[in-house]
């Protein structure tokens, strides 16, 4: 898992389809769905933690973008 799109497929499996319409906000609820995954023991702790830096990077990389847009 390296990207954002393998993140989506994870949560795809569990039939869990994300889409606000702002790739922030859908970042935040796939953080969000991901910790209910691992809390409830459906998904490994290595494919959590991996799951959960490329949220932190991608919400990261997108507050950035807006940053230079303001």
């Amino acid at each position: 898992m390296k990207t954002l799109f393998d993140v989506q497929q994870l949560l795809k499996r569990f039939g869990i389809y994300v889409y606000i319409g702002k790739r922030l906000y859908d970042i935040e609820v796939m953080k969000i769905e991901l910790e209910r995954l691992y809390d409830n023991g459906l998904i490994e702790k290595e494919d959590y933690l991996q799951a959960e830096l490329i949220l932190r990077r991608e919400h990261r990389l997108e507050l950035e973008k807006e940053d230079k847009h303001d």
